[in-house]
């Protein structure tokens, strides 16, 4: 084996060409392997790691106190299936009036949860008490709030606040903050102290022996609540909900990322294979020497293995280096805001990921050179050595001969006949162009989806500026119109075509535990329908659009009715539209909807809609001199998820389309090589270095026109089956206009792609080749 590392760190050093484009080719793909694998893993690690901590609940069970007992619940620990439970714990929703949360970052007023609880320990659900002490006695609080930074110790932290909950003497202290990771509850109390907020229900919080699907937590939600009274069980709540929130957003980015994985992988094998069979092919008279020197069939196959692997193992190593390096501020933007219940999300790729791809990357490239090395192992020397010197015939020249012919420039049809020469390394070059131009066609369509997106979500041409009232408790200067009277004023200003007012109002769906916010919209008679996805508009009273996030969290469908309730009203509301953005606790509804529910409720913020060509900055400071309490601010018009998508996409197509443009680059290179005396003939006869350049350039933009027509369909395959995977795993709706973004024209200019990749990767080498004089050529002759 000595030899064989000898002869293959000599080839190393001797091919430095083909050792650059195969270590380069593997850098810039083991990069996009780290980024889509590590996305892969981190969408659903954190949420699995800290969730196997705290020991969270597969499902958050309610009963109805009124229909069953407490002893009756705590049987229910020991039916089949049951791994461990919790409680039962007395459950209660107070409202919290607007006063009782003005002192208090974080919260604001509506229902509130309070669930009676002993400790943060337990089998299920294992609180995570970061700040303060556990509530032990009466008028003593612990909040479920964020392990912010500033939260516990900070000037804003609640801890020794008072808050007077409805229908208590005294207020309740808080005396510390936690967080569960199952989101449980709003807020904790001791048990003795639950009993003076006359709880309603009962709170069970259990873990399955299987509770890996949907399928399985209804069977086994179904065994705990058999031969319980009938409608005892009032809400059930699945981890896997909470799951699929917090990984939502992170989650759009997910087939995306792999599909450029992907791609680069097989551009990675298809250029690797390339090259190895171009090493051998040209290196002919190198084999015969090897064999006549005593190498055997398998040394000389390992000599050309390594020789792949060397280069291969270093621009794996780097490249995972740099993938971890460009990986890590792409999660943080992608995971900004992610949460589990309470608890941030902090994404960490796994070890896995980069050994994965340092070790994976060189055996990919081993195997993909294996099949070109192994021509090496049957050849004889005397077979090899004669075929490295004779001339080769092939169909070239009788492809030539018939384009002669044909009324073209001779450099033209004499380039267009140079690949049949080499039918397999023309394949491989045709198919490394191909995936170039599916890559290209592909972006190309994700960006104009996520542009229209981005345009759709910020309400680019219909909001341009937002008008906020400032609000004493924020130590802002408060307006003097009031509400209605300040839409007015808004509206009476220069160049205001529309305004609408936007209050938000807390309420608690029937049947469910955790409180919702509307948005309620004043006026405005095209604002936020941009971004309606499927169904229809609100036209009156009692109906609701929402997200597809809320559908998939609440478990409804377009037409659903359901009962919302606050403050002891109830109003019964049908859903009739979903949108393409917005929270899963979120839905839009009329003013009247939300006034039915909250009386008092005021818009705080407003919408404004300008004339076409108005200066914004006029505007704003038009607002500030007619009411000093009202804060304009100018709407963004760009989205951060739609950058980060179009951004990240931009960037890996331009790295894989600069991989299969050396792709063409090795291919011009070996031709030349082993064209030189036909090169040297035709510039004897009388050929410039100017048409030498144009006969190899239109030898490869012949098969990047081949590559480019392949290509676009593959590319739009792959769009097709992407888009409706981005929009399941993102629990997003993209309307039809969104999805029509192929048209002739772009099509086309496709397709010219691949002539674009393959003449730039020729034009360098062809030059290079142009450039050899006649008498070092056919020196040998």
């Amino acid at each position: 084996m000595s030899a064989v590392w000898r002869a293959s760190r000599a080839a190393v050093r001797r091919r430095r060409l083909q050792t650059t484009v195969i270590g380069v080719v593997v850098l810039v793909s083991s990069m996009a392997l780290v980024v889509a694998l590590g996305l892969l893993d981190v969408v659903s690690g954190p949420f699995d790691r800290l969730f196997g901590q705290a020991h969270g609940a597969h499902v958050i069970a309610t009963f109805d106190a009124a229909k069953v007992s407490e002893a009756e619940l705590g049987r229910t620990a020991h039916r089949a299936g049951v791994r461990a439970s919790a409680g039962p714990f007395p459950e209660t929703v107070v409202e919290l009036p607007e006063d009782a949360t003005s002192q208090m970052p974080g919260m604001g007023p509506g229902p509130l949860t309070v669930v009676g609880r002993a400790d943060p320990g337990g089998s299920v659900d294992r609180l995570d008490l970061f700040a303060g002490h556990w509530a032990t006695g009466p008028g003593q609080l612990v909040l479920a709030l964020p392990d912010a930074p500033g939260m516990a110790n900070g000037p804003h932290s609640p801890l020794g606040k008072r808050i007077q909950l409805p229908g208590q003497q005294r207020p309740l202290t808080v005396v510390g903050l936690a967080s569960s990771v199952s989101g449980t509850a709003q807020a904790w109390v001791s048990p003795q102290q639950i009993t003076t907020l006359h709880p309603t229900t009962y709170q069970m919080l259990y873990r399955f022996d299987r509770a890996a699907t949907a399928r399985q937590i209804t069977a086994d939600t179904a065994v705990v609540s058999a031969g319980l009274p009938s409608g005892s069980l009032v809400a059930q709540q699945s981890y896997l909900t909470l799951k699929a929130q917090v990984a939502a957003e992170p989650n759009a980015f997910v087939p995306f990322l792999m599909a450029f994985g992907i791609l680069g992988l097989l551009v990675a094998v298809l250029i690797v294979g390339n090259v190895v069979s171009g090493a051998v092919v040209s290196g002919f008279r190198h084999i015969g020497v090897l064999k006549s020197l005593g190498f055997t069939p398998n040394q000389v196959v390992s000599v050309y293995l390594v020789m792949v692997c060397v280069p291969a193992t270093a621009g794996a190593a780097v490249g995972t280096a740099l993938g971890a390096v460009v990986a890590r501020p792409l999660l943080h933007q992608v995971f900004q805001g992610a949460n589990l219940g309470t608890v941030n999300v902090v994404p960490t790729i796994s070890s896995w990921v980069y050994a994965t791809t340092v070790l994976g990357m060189p055996v990919l490239v081993v195997l993909a050179a294996l099949i070109p090395a192994l021509r090496a192992h049957g050849l004889s020397a005397a077979r090899a050595i004669s075929a490295g010197s004779a001339p080769r015939a092939g169909r070239g020249p009788a492809v030539q001969r018939w384009l002669t012919g044909v009324r073209l420039p001779r450099p033209v049809s004499l380039g267009l006949g140079m690949p049949l020469a080499r039918p397999g390394r023309a394949l491989l070059t045709v198919a490394s162009v191909l995936l170039g131009v599916a890559t290209v066609t592909f972006a190309t369509g994700l960006s104009a989806t996520m542009v229209s997106y981005g345009d759709a979500v910020e309400g680019v041409g219909n909001v341009q500026s937002i008008v906020w009232r400032g609000q004493a408790r924020f130590d802002e200067t408060v307006p003097h119109h009031g509400d209605v009277a300040a839409q007015t004023l808004l509206r009476s200003l220069p160049h205001a075509a529309d305004v609408a007012g936007v209050g938000f109002a807390n309420v608690r769906m029937l049947g469910q535990s955790e409180d919702v916010t509307i948005m309620g919209l004043r006026g405005g008679r095209s604002t936020g329908q941009d971004d309606l996805a499927r169904g229809r508009w609100m036209r009156g009273p009692g109906e609701v659009v929402a997200s597809g996030r809320f559908l998939a969290k609440q478990g409804l469908w377009l037409g659903d009715s359901f009962t919302l309730s606050a403050a002891g009203r109830q109003e019964r509301v049908t859903l009739v539209g979903e949108v393409m953005s917005g929270p899963a606790d979120w839905m839009r509804a009329d003013w009247a909807t939300m006034t039915a529910l909250a009386p008092d409720a005021q818009a705080n913020q407003y919408w404004v809609r300008l004339t076409p060509g108005a200066d914004v900055g006029a505007y704003m400071k038009a607002v500030r001199a007619a009411d000093p309490g009202l804060h304009p601010t100018e709407k963004t018009s760009v989205n951060a998820g739609a950058v980060t998508v179009i951004s990240s996409a931009s960037v890996l197509t331009l790295m894989l389309t600069a991989v299969a443009a050396m792709g063409v680059f090795n291919t011009v290179v070996l031709s030349a090589r082993e064209r030189r005396r036909d090169l040297g003939m035709l510039k004897s006869i009388g050929m410039t270095p100017r048409q030498v350049t144009v006969m190899m350039v239109v030898s490869m933009a012949g098969l990047g026109l081949i590559g480019g027509i392949l290509g676009l369909p593959l590319g739009v395959a792959a769009y097709h089956v992407v888009i409706p995977m981005t929009e399941h795993a993102a629990q997003l709706t993209f309307p039809d206009r969104m999805l029509d973004v192929w048209h002739p024209g772009p099509m086309t200019l496709l397709v010219l792609a691949g002539v674009a990749i393959a003449a730039l990767g020729a034009v360098i080498p062809a030059r290079a080749a142009a450039r050899q004089t006649i008498a070092r050529v056919l020196r040998t002759e």
